[in-house]
């Protein structure tokens, strides 16, 4: 299984910090000369004639390996080579009327700011120049170039490291490469680390239940098994933070200068931006992973995301699904969280169970109002709940079992909370059973 561990480092010194900093300085400052040469050949400016792979990479390299050592200068330029490579492959998929994986226009690889506007420090080494050892005192030692060697007495050209925290995976087979960052929303330096760690990690699930997932634009995931549980987390309050944090960057934006394009303050509010949401997804995934673990699912049904646009498009929609949620890599975080528990995730078409009224089985006559779905058959439920309920059925040969009261689930910045109940987990809030609909099935009205 392919996994990460992200961690925070700290130099043991002031000369360690220093050295540090130079070294992710001149990995930016790589990135960005070699991400200029090929810009321009992308944009066919004058004097910058071909192919963008026709930049003269090796002499870039040559200019910084003596403070990056020649394996860290090469690698930076395979990182900018890849992330060209998967913009082209974006490109085209957009382009591709039967591709629905790309639905806004990319844009080719940034840069990582100037000198004069505070570089964003930021660098990549290769897999076998560093090394991790765990334990009482965990630390990271990475080559160093001969220049920052001797400006900085680091020893056998290593720069040496403590690691704060316990990894997630520290018995890993094989290590890939690592990515290291100075965290300006913290001040704090950190690590992600990818690694292979035997498939003997996996758990195995305690039953053979069924989950199905019904992905939204307000609740962010409703939950229902064939256990007869309901689970919702809400994400009105996530998105309403985000919508303030990019009206507040476009507002900055707003008031630059000609010709400038960024500055150090908004490139901080886009990382906090998506530091908040990826925080969300992964607590998310793991909160939601741990229940149906409990629960005996071992297979998960999400719906695709041509289904969420084809049901309920709109500009506010599509831009919760895309910018805020970033749908696919929540899919994706999900299948590689359940991997762990050995639980399954397969991708099936959701189409119109938001419309289908379960008691009478009608599309068309149904009426959607916030978070309840109406029928004139009488039925009246939770409308995401619902959605989840039907999918379920659809896609299940299992008997789904009558439904306990759905638990509803809030983001407080640091977990999925509700309010506490007596005999409940302190994650968990329940409904109002008062909006339960007769059949005690799901809850309806605002969540």
């Amino acid at each position: 299984m392919k996994r990460t561990n992200t961690f925070a480092v700290r130099p043991l010194s002031d000369d360690g910090e220093q050295a540090l900093r130079d070294l992710l300085d001149a990995s930016a400052a790589l990135w960005n000369e070699i991400n200029y040469q090929r810009l321009m050949r992308y944009n066919d400016e004058d004097g910058f004639k071909g192919d963008v792979w026709d930049a003269d990479t090796g002499a870039l390299e040559g200019k910084y390996k003596d403070v990056l050592g020649a394996s860290t200068a090469q690698t930076v330029r395979r990182a900018n080579s890849e992330a060209w490579r998967g913009f082209f492959e974006n490109k085209n998929a957009y382009h591709d009327e039967s591709d629905t994986s790309v639905t806004e226009h990319p844009a080719p690889p940034g840069f990582r700011g100037n000198e004069d506007d505070g570089r964003v420090l930021k660098g990549v080494v290769r897999k076998d120049a560093y090394t991790v050892e765990w334990g009482d005192r965990s630390r990271l030692e990475i080559v160093v170039g001969e220049k920052l060697r001797d400006r900085h007495n680091s020893p056998k050209s290593r720069l040496r490291l403590e690691i704060a925290g316990d990894p997630n995976w520290p018995d890993y087979e094989k290590q890939g490469r690592l990515d290291l960052w100075y965290d300006e929303t913290d001040s704090t330096f950190r690590a992600s680390q990818p690694v292979t760690v035997s498939d003997d990690a996996r758990e195995t699930p305690l039953a053979d239940e069924t989950a199905a997932l019904d992905i939204g634009a307000n609740n962010l995931v409703a939950c229902t098994t064939t256990t007869g549980e309901q689970y919702l987390y809400e994400g009105r309050e996530l998105f309403q933070r985000f919508r303030d944090t990019t009206r507040e960057i476009a507002r900055l934006q707003s008031k630059l200068e000609d010709g400038r394009y960024s500055s150090e303050r908004i490139r901080r509010l886009y990382r906090e931006r998506t530091r908040r949401r990826d925080h969300a997804q992964a607590a998310l995934c793991r909160d939601l992973l741990d229940r149906l673990y409990a629960d005996g699912v071992d297979t998960v049904y999400i719906g695709g995301l041509t289904d969420v646009l084809d049901t309920h498009w709109s500009v506010e929609t599509n831009a919760k699904t895309h910018n805020f949620w970033a749908f696919k890599q929540f899919t994706e975080r999900l299948a590689c969280t359940a991997e762990e528990y050995g639980i399954s995730v397969e991708v099936r078409s959701e189409a119109w169970t938001s419309q289908e009224c379960p008691q009478c089985g009608g599309t068309d006559r149904t009426t959607r109002h916030q978070d309840s779905l109406t029928c004139p058959c009488g039925f009246e439920g939770h409308a995401d709940l619902t959605a989840s309920e039907t999918f379920l059925k659809r896609h299940t040969s299992e008997a789904v079992r009558p439904m306990a009261r759905p638990v509803r689930f809030e983001w407080d910045d640091h977990q999925w909370s509700g309010i506490p109940h007596p005999h409940e987990r302190p994650k968990e809030q329940r409904t109002d059973p008062s909006t339960v609909h007769r059949d005690g099935n799901v809850a309806s009205g605002e969540s």
